[in-house]
């Protein structure tokens, strides 16, 4: 859909917005507002009682601006009061990960009072509307605002003044409803698209697990087995483990200590002088996507510092990580390449026997439901969830002869690949929708196109 610009335009009067079209105003959101922008309550949310009003915090805000019956919490009347939010008041949020991002409330919500790290801002109406105000926060031009001219380095606190300060287009009220109204409909066919390009993401990332989980556990589908010149209906036996079942009579149960080439081990347990080039230093960010990723090491050392600490253990091609501290714990990777690097100790190291063991069928082992489930329910937790070296060894995995693990892995390698390929096509069409979902909310609030008649 193309659509025309205005006929003509003027300066905007803010660096941040472009020239806006002749019959528009702008301003400071500070002079939009029917009372001041007020800060939320800090109070602790411990009640949970549905007579009395809604304590909102930001974690209770979906994405489609409704609140998630799991997180209710409430507020006593006369705590709240003050805070009661009316319909169409505007949510900004104003510390963390979520600075900037704006809610808006309707009275569906129910009776309603906003947590502290949110900050109220009540329209003028006959000047802007809510929702027009909404769309803005959505446009690149605020984001812009947001990240440059506010926080310079990285956004974490947004205060009351410095949103008072924002500068917004504000076309006739009249037109502002027209580009809502418009703004809604065609959002809602692009989040519609959006939504069935997410759930075709879930239905591939299920085929590849059951795929994965059904080869390691089972072996290869008829067809792929008699193609490997493997038995396509082998016998089955109880694998003696009831989280694993029934396996190929001829596989065995075996801990994973069993089929390594030396001890299940780890990098240095200390920080390393980091220099601004050398070694790769690898730790639990560079682990993604079942790979190594260079590009997101810790950081570098010496080449002395990486002979001194490859006494103890030197990355080589084929050696899987797995995570075994931290949020990531239980992820796993697998060398794809010949650079030398290093790692840290978070990451367990696990070099396979090639006498005993294919390696990528172990990386596609330890990647199933069946072996990130034992993980799960092995790790100790601290503060965060570990697993040591030693409980790693012990875990077992169902284990062909090294042919079929080779025909196994060889099969899996190539289908998980196109499975890989097609989710990358359909992120990409995400990405794809994502950007001009925000174009199209940018032009339109700042006035780059008129969309009045196609409104109409």
């Amino acid at each position: 859909m193309k659509f025309a610009a205005y006929k003509s335009y003027k300066p905007s009067g803010s660096d941040w917005l472009p020239r806006i079209p002749a019959h528009w105003n702008s301003n400071r959101l500070r002079h939009l507002l029917s009372e001041r922008l007020q800060y939320g309550a800090n109070e602790s949310a411990e009640l949970d009682d549905p007579e009395l009003p809604r304590y909102v915090r930001i974690t209770d805000i979906d994405e489609h601006d409704s609140l998630r019956d799991e997180t209710f919490r409430s507020l006593p009347e006369e705590v709240a009061k003050p805070y009661l939010l009316e319909d169409g008041d505007v949510l900004f949020a104003r510390s963390g990960a979520t600075s900037g991002k704006t809610f808006l409330y309707r009275s569906a919500w129910g009776r309603c009072a906003y947590a502290g790290y949110l900050i109220r801002a009540r329209l003028e109406q006959r000047k802007l509307l809510p929702s027009f105000l909404r769309y803005f926060t959505a446009s690149s031009n605020y984001w812009q605002w947001l990240s440059s001219s506010c926080i310079q380095a990285t956004i974490q606190n947004v205060s009351a003044e410095k949103y008072a300060d924002l500068w917004l287009p504000v076309p006739p009220i009249k037109e502002q409803q027209t580009i809502t109204n418009f703004l809604d409909a065609q959002t809602a066919k692009i989040d519609t698209l959006l939504a069935k390009k997410r759930q075709l993401i879930d239905t591939l990332k299920e085929e590849r697990s059951a795929l994965i989980a059904r080869a390691v556990t089972r072996g290869l589908p008829p067809e792929a087995a008699q193609a490997a010149g493997l038995e396509p209906h082998p016998a089955m036996k109880d694998s003696g483990f009831a989280w694993l079942g029934d396996i190929p009579f001829h596989w065995q149960a075996i801990a994973l200590k069993r089929i390594v080439a030396i001890p299940i081990t780890d990098g240095p347990h200390e920080t390393p002088e980091f220099a601004p080039e050398g070694v790769p230093f690898a730790s639990v960010e560079a682990v993604w996507d079942g790979k190594v990723h260079l590009s997101s090491v810790r950081g570098y050392i010496s080449e002395d510092d990486h002979m001194y600490y490859g006494r103890k253990y030197l990355p080589q091609r084929n050696d899987i990580f797995i995570v075994k501290s931290g949020s990531t714990t239980g992820k796993i990777a697998i060398v794809d390449f010949d650079d030398e690097f290093n790692v840290w100790s978070p990451l367990a190291a696990v070099r396979c026997n090639l006498i005993k063991a294919c390696p990528h069928f172990i990386f596609h082992a330890l990647c199933s439901e069946y072996f990130q489930g034992l993980i799960q329910v092995s790790w100790s937790f601290g503060t965060q969830p570990n697993i040591g070296m030693g409980v790693l060894g012990n875990l077992n995995v169902a284990l062909p002869p090294l042919q079929e693990q080779q025909a196994i892995a060889a099969y899996l390698d190539r289908e998980t690949a196109r499975i890989d390929q097609l989710t990358a096509k359909v992120e990409a069409a995400i990405d794809r929708l994502t950007e001009y979902r925000q174009a199209l909310i940018t032009s339109a609030v700042t006035g780059k196109i008129d969309v009045r008649r196609a409104a109409a």
